[in-house]
């Protein structure tokens, strides 16, 4: 079996809403949304990977905390072990993003809503809880 790609994401919260960002197009998944993040470079902590793609991203530097969830899914043929932790940004919101089309501000209850990547459906599975 193939080892699966280690994958980060982040939850920003922001008056009980959480920041879901669409893939753009012409990416993996476009249209699909996710969890802002991306892959653990070797010799990476998961945090240390978490702030550089977050900064690389979305532009802002973050804090990262807890563990939401981490689980590992079948994409495509890839295995994504996806890690996703809560993260508070040290001076302001993201607005913008290098790797997705949109980004919104949804309330938790409303995160079924979307149509989320596989991988990031365990974490919105955790959020509804």
């Amino acid at each position: 079996m193939v080892s699966p790609i280690v994958v980060v994401g982040a939850v920003f919260e922001r008056d009980g809403r959480v920041l879901a960002c669409r893939r753009a197009p012409g990416k993996t998944d476009a249209g699909l949304w996710e969890f802002p993040g991306g892959k653990v470079e070797l010799g990476e902590t998961h945090a240390d990977a978490l702030a550089r793609e977050i900064r690389e991203e979305l532009g802002v530097e973050v804090t990262v905390g807890a563990l939401i969830n981490r689980s590992t899914t079948l994409s495509g043929t890839k295995s994504i072990d996806l890690a996703t932790f809560v993260v508070t940004p040290a001076s302001g919101f993201p607005t913008e993003s290098s790797d997705h089309d949109e980004l919104c501000w949804v309330a938790r209850s409303e995160l079924s809503s979307l149509d989320w990547a596989t991988p990031d459906r365990p974490t919105v599975a955790a959020l509804l809880g």
